[in-house]
């Protein structure tokens, strides 16, 4: 059995310097490591982690060699676990793929059954993909807001990163749960129509977040935030958020600093919670999954995706990096 994967090596050149290359290659079974279930995919996704990856970016590859892919959707071929059989339709999302762990961005994976999730039946593979970490780590963002008990009514939601795949479904779940949701973005000229449409009711410009950190206490403004973008930008989301509100932190797309103070917690009472959809429990998974079958607009998901050919996920790579890609980039690997 043969296999098509991208592979990512880390080689040095003759002045010793380490490059890191991504390639399209045949591979065999034994190319991939430990895992008592094979799966054949069915379709995977480039996110910004695999972006980085197939790209040569510090900081996500920490295995060598690798295949990236940090979304795994297919069908079960065998398993060992005693918790599948085969033909059954599973998904897996972080959990140390496309890091430490072969990931998606292949033809078949082989990983641990117990961190399997069934692919919920109002889905298609593909659209399990186009949902994938993004979705799940949206869904989470949802699920904390709502557990911190902010409720339809009560205020304005900020969603940053709006046009992102984790910023696209995120105002998508909110919209439709019934909460007011105000989408920062970059780009309001090309993307505000998109962005009203998944029920986005009002844009504001990223720069008005992102060029400076404000005041430690600004115009209270938002009852919770979503962020993927960190930085200054989340400073001043902490900043212009109301007494008691919640801000989630789940990506650092204009960086890894926060040049924020105390002053938001002790004065405002404001919690910040991290999102965290690598190590997410199985329980957590599994509820995450079950509430994006029951509130996830379908026909929106199909209009923020994008499908490509395995042999494309490197230019995508490019696309995503470059703030280009609108929603979802999934790869179907079987192409």
């Amino acid at each position: 059995m043969t296999f098509r994967a991208w592979w990512i090596e880390k080689n040095e050149d003759a002045e010793g310097t380490t490059q890191q290359t991504a390639s399209l290659t045949d591979l065999g079974p034994a190319a991939l490591r430990s895992g008592d279930t094979w799966v054949d995919l069915a379709a995977s996704s480039v996110n910004y982690k695999d972006a980085l990856a197939l790209t040569g970016g510090a900081g996500i590859v920490r295995e060598w060699p690798l295949i990236p892919g940090i979304d795994v959707v297919g069908t079960v071929r065998s398993s060992d676990s005693g918790l599948w059989t085969p033909g059954e339709h599973v998904l897996l999302n972080g959990a140390g793929l496309g890091e430490s762990r072969h990931g998606g961005l292949a033809e078949v994976a082989r990983v641990d059954g117990e961190q399997l999730v069934r692919v919920p039946q109002r889905f298609t593979p593909t659209q399990a993909a186009a949902i994938g970490t993004a979705g799940f780590t949206a869904m989470l963002a949802v699920l904390a807001i709502e557990k911190h008990g902010v409720e339809p009514g009560d205020g304005p939601i900020l969603v940053t990163g709006a046009a992102g795949g984790v910023g696209s479904v995120t105002i998508a779940l909110l919209a439709h749960l019934g909460y007011e949701v105000v989408a920062s973005t970059g780009r309001g000229e090309s993307e505000g129509d998109y962005l009203r449409h998944l029920g986005a009711t009002d844009i504001v410009d990223r720069h008005e977040l992102s060029d400076e950190a404000g005041k430690p206490l600004q115009k209270q403004r938002w009852t919770a935030v979503a962020d993927a973008v960190g930085s200054t930008t989340l400073a001043n989301a902490l900043a212009q958020t109301q007494y008691g509100g919640i801000v989630t932190a789940c990506g650092l797309a204009q960086g890894a600093d926060l040049p924020a103070t105390v002053v938001p917690f002790i004065l405002r009472g404001v919690t910040l919670a991290g999102v965290n959809s690598v190590d997410a429990p199985h329980e957590l998974r599994e509820e995450a999954w079950t509430r994006l079958a029951q509130n996830l607009d379908i026909d929106l998901l199909d209009e923020m995706t994008e499908v490509y050919a395995l042999a494309d996920a490197r230019s995508v790579a490019d696309q995503v990096l470059a703030g280009s890609v609108r929603g979802r980039a999934v790869i179907d690997v079987t192409q």
